[in-house]
């Protein structure tokens, strides 16, 4: 009896185990799944070129989503120039220094600029954020 209780109570822990390990390899083939399409769509993130002169004066919200890595901002144009870019939600991974690129799209009135060494990711989601924020003006 002893002898069956124990073989009974390893076959219990050899499942278990085995369950769990399924349970793991399934999520990990999810996530990585996930890192592959954000990877992706970063990737093929393209941008058009805007002719800000014509886009009247106001303030425009855009947004660009990849996933891992989001972006919502709101950008001034006055006088046929970008003047302002406030990021009112970024989330991201380690891409923080990434938001100093509103300053280079401010300097060149552009939004496809270099990106930030070691943001580059969350540097285009910002991009395009503005990008869209531009393209959705109702010029």
């Amino acid at each position: 009896m002893v002898i069956k209780m124990k073989l009974y109570r390893k076959k219990i822990f050899m499942l278990t185990t085995l369950l769990l390990f399924l349970v793991v390899l399934i999520f990990t083939a999810v996530y990585l799944k996930s890192v592959a399409d954000y990877k992706k769509a970063v990737k093929e993130t393209t941008f058009s070129d805007i002719d800000i002169g014509n886009i009247p004066d106001g303030t425009y919200i855009g947004e660009y989503d990849v996933n891992f890595i989001y972006a919502r901002v709101e950008v001034t144009v006055r006088d046929g120039a970008i003047t302002n870019i406030d990021i009112l939600e970024h989330k991201n991974e380690r891409g923080k220094a990434a938001e100093i690129v509103t300053d280079r799209i401010i300097a060149e009135q552009k939004t496809d600029v270099d990106a930030v060494s070691g943001a580059t990711n969350s540097s285009t989601v910002i991009k395009k954020a503005v990008e869209n924020a531009l393209q959705n003006t109702n010029a």
